[in-house]
């Protein structure tokens, strides 16, 4: 059953969301929108609740604003729902200009008396800084993004000057605040809105049923069938100039590229690499690649006894032959990583010193460790591709033989997709394959979400693993103003990484799309989806 048919029968049913068209109407789809596959379920379509997937890759740059944005060349933050900004001289007084005129969409639960201004950015911040407020907690509470960053800790207060301007008073000086401003997790959303919730007691609609500035509205929403999206005629750049886009979450592997070939669907986001041959191959689709900003990588879990030895965690990454993986599973399109931060980022260390592919000298560091041949783990893996990892399944399984081979028994546990905060304690696992795609070209953004104490308190420090020098060098580094020091406290930091080995690196992929070549407009970046305002269907 096509995204189409699906869509049109799913509108009798749709309690939770409403104000599907009539089904005649839907029948020329393609002169009014597309369809867009390759991506999992959403859980949430507040991307503030969530460390990526769907809402926060996709979702969010077509229902959301925010107040920067980051230039895809240049990595720096450019204005959006902030016109303009100002940096005190200590660096603890960040003050945004907000745009005026700006409207918010008006969907089948909600009409907007107002437009958006100074209170709903304090409103959208507030809600994950103080857990007096009274949104903190709708929907759990938690923020894992933000929570990784201690961003709690960094805010000392949001003062709203008039109403269209907010200053950020933080506690200390931070290099990577206003680049964090412009991440796809801060996104601004209507405090009217959540009032007029709150007094009709269902707060928790404000993340089902979101509001926001973007281009693009909700309208209806099936789980693991499909979400639609319905443009905002008021949007303030222009309203885009598609009538809809409709994601099909029906696919997977490839099924997708059969729904692709077949024209059920228009856009295919990250397709597997073997299947680029195919696509290539076909006149009707255009491939668009990316150099992205993101890593693969194994996780080891330090709280595991056995892992808990850094000669154990030295074994593991001596032991994976990254460069069969880039030829398995990237079929050549990828990177190897000696670091979480590829090669593009300013902080890279090309000196760096990291474990090689060394079976010998795992095998030695596992008899050491007085594990020679009776350890066993195991391995949790998401299968859903990412930009990062085409074929987690095939990664895994290479592992696992790589493993094999220095008398490591590995058992893989598979997951749909990652839900890195809820899932990993569960799952009980030794090892995590994961990855992470950059929100900003700010090192800190690899560094501090995956290895920071805080970021272990959040969930995203999927390796349990908290080293105080290494938190220290991350402290200094977002404090300086001097750049040659940034680039040596990140250099020392990632020194410690591959002397400690809490994560094993491996391999920095390129970001696929396929189109069909009647759409254009479509806009990749290194930090994830852009807005799909821009996108329209050729004539020809």
């Amino acid at each position: 059953m096509s995204a189409y048919t699906r869509l049109l029968l799913a509108c009798v049913s749709l309690a939770s969301l409403v104000g599907c068209s009539d089904p005649q109407q839907d029948s020329n789809i393609r002169s009014r929108g597309f369809v867009y596959c390759g991506q999992d379920t959403p859980a949430t379509f507040n991307p503030q609740l969530t460390d990526g997937g769907l809402t926060a890759d996709t979702l969010a740059a077509q229902i959301f604003d925010r107040l920067l944005l980051l230039d895809p060349v240049s990595h720096q933050p450019t204005p959006a729902l902030a016109s303009n900004w100002t940096i005190s001289e200590d660096g603890l007084a960040y003050t945004f200009e907000l745009r005026k005129g700006i409207a918010f969409q008006t969907t089948p639960w909600f009409t907007p008396t107002r437009e958006f201004n100074a209170q709903d950015v304090a409103f959208s911040f507030s809600r994950v800084i103080n857990p007096n407020h009274p949104y903190h907690a709708v929907s759990g509470g938690r923020y894992p993004w933000f929570d990784s960053q201690g961003f709690a800790n960094l805010i000392e207060e949001i003062e709203i000057l008039d109403p269209y301007t907010v200053r950020f008073n933080l506690k200390r000086p931070d290099n990577a605040f206003l680049a964090n401003m412009a991440t796809t997790y801060a996104v601004i959303h209507s405090a009217e809105y959540a009032s007029s919730l709150l007094r009709a007691g269902k707060p928790d609609q404000i993340d089902r049923k979101p509001i926001g500035t973007g281009p693009f509205a909700l309208y209806s929403y099936q789980p693991n069938d499909f979400v639609r999206l319905k443009r905002h005629p008021g949007y303030w750049q222009g309203q885009a100039e598609m009538e809809q886009v409709v994601f099909d979450i029906a696919s997977r592997g490839t099924g997708s590229l059969a729904k692709l070939l077949s024209g059920e669907c228009d856009v295919l986001s990250s397709p597997v690499a073997s299947q680029l041959p195919v696509i290539s191959d076909n006149d009707n689709y255009e491939l668009n690649a990316q150099t992205g900003m993101n890593v693969a990588f194994l996780a080891l879990d330090t709280n595991q006894p056995e892992l808990k030895d850094v000669r154990v965690r030295q074994a593991i990454n001596h032991a994976i032959n990254r460069e069969n993986l880039l030829n398995s599973v990237y079929y050549g399109t990828g990177t190897k990583a000696r670091s979480l931060l590829p090669p593009m980022s300013w902080a890279y260390n090309h000196n760096s010193q990291a474990l090689d592919y060394d079976p010998e000298r795992a095998q030695a560091l596992l008899k050491e460790a007085g594990y020679e041949k009776n350890l066993m783990l195991s391995l949790w893996v998401p299968l859903e591709p990412r930009p990062y990892n085409p074929s987690p399944r095939k990664t895994a399984e290479l592992i696992q033989a790589d493993l094999n081979a220095i008398g490591v028994k590995v058992n893989i546990i598979t997951q749909d997709s990652v839900r890195r905060f809820s899932t990993i304690d569960k799952a009980n696992s030794d090892l995590i394959l994961a990855g992470w795609i950059a929100d900003n070209g700010d090192p800190d953004n690899f560094l501090r979400p995956l290895l920071s104490c805080d970021a272990k308190q959040a969930g995203l420090n999927v390796a349990n693993w908290c080293n105080l020098d290494f938190e220290n060098l991350l402290e200094l580094a977002s404090r300086t103003t001097k750049l040659d020091q940034r680039l040596d406290y990140y250099h020392v930091a990632q020194d410690i990484l591959d002397k400690e080995v809490p994560i094993v690196p491996l391999a920095h992929g390129v970001h696929f799309q396929v189109h069909h070549r009647s759409l254009s407009g479509l806009q990749m970046s290194p930090f994830g989806t852009r807005s799909f305002s821009t996108v329209y269907r050729n004539e020809n």
